[in-house]
């Protein structure tokens, strides 16, 4: 088995792949935690196998990708005492075959590039990837399977709390996708405000990024935790992919098998 880690400002997932193909037995998704040592993550991961009845000694290797450099240390130390491995580190040097068209191709979130590997082999190309996390970021592939960078803005949960954070008298409200703009009570205008107005943002973006491809793609790919609430009001999202992360991890895990 292949344990992948997708760790992100928010949570890490986890994905336990058999060794060939794609074929996803069991994911995980945990809060990021920063001050986690590499004992308590290696009893939390364990106990996760525990639960589901696998076997931590089935797992033959390791990939991490990770958005939160201080976590790493306590990640690749928990990967070395209790699946008694190093990691594969996605960052400069991994091969991920995919040519990177970025004024500083290191500035590139690891994140971003294994989305990018996953929907190209998936979706062919050229296309629109769209990441509903922390922040929400668009990125760019042309027909080549180039990786020409894109756009980043905050994230519907950023927004939310920042409006809440900023704000004297309006309230922290669950995001949701409300049924309407015009609405009659503080709370519904928030989150018309915060989910609608994140619809219109994705979708001129995306229609953007189209033009500069050239009129048309392959797809328009979402994932991330949001992608389905706001897919089911746009109208450029194609295809919701939840697993993209995970996948990426994977075909570049095999990219760079010795």
């Amino acid at each position: 088995m292949v344990l992948v880690i997708d760790v992100g400002n928010t949570n890490i997932t986890l994905g336990l792949y058999k060794k060939e193909g794609l074929y996803l037995k069991k994911s995980w998704r945990i809060a990021t935690d920063r001050q986690k040592t590499s004992d308590e993550f290696g009893i939390l991961i364990t106990q996760l196998f525990q639960h589901d009845g696998l076997d931590p000694e089935s797992v033959e290797a390791v990939i991490i990708s990770s958005v939160v450099p201080p976590i790493m240390y306590s990640l690749e130390a928990m990967t070395i005492k209790y699946f008694e491995m190093r990691p594969l580190i996605v960052g400069p040097g991994i091969k991920t075959g995919m040519l990177i068209h970025y004024d500083n191709p290191k500035q590139v979130g690891a994140d971003r590039i294994v989305n990018a590997v996953a929907a190209f082999q998936k979706y062919g190309g050229p296309l629109v990837i769209v990441d509903f996390g922390t922040a929400t970021t668009f990125c760019a592939i042309n027909e080549k399977g180039d990786y020409l960078g894109g756009t980043i803005a905050p994230g519907i949960k950023i927004a939310s709390d920042a409006l809440f954070e900023r704000t004297a008298k309006l309230p922290k409200v669950e995001i949701r996708m409300p049924d309407r703009v015009i609405c009659r009570n503080t709370t519904e205008s928030i989150q018309s405000g915060i989910s609608i107005g994140q619809v219109g943002l994705v979708d001129y973006i995306v229609r953007r990024m189209v033009e500069e491809l050239g009129g048309s793609v392959s797809k328009v790919v979402a994932t991330g935790g949001l992608a389905s609430m706001i897919a089911s009001a746009s109208e450029t999202i194609e295809v919701i992919d939840k697993r993209l992360t995970l996948d990426g991890l994977k075909i570049i895990y095999d990219r760079n098998r010795v």
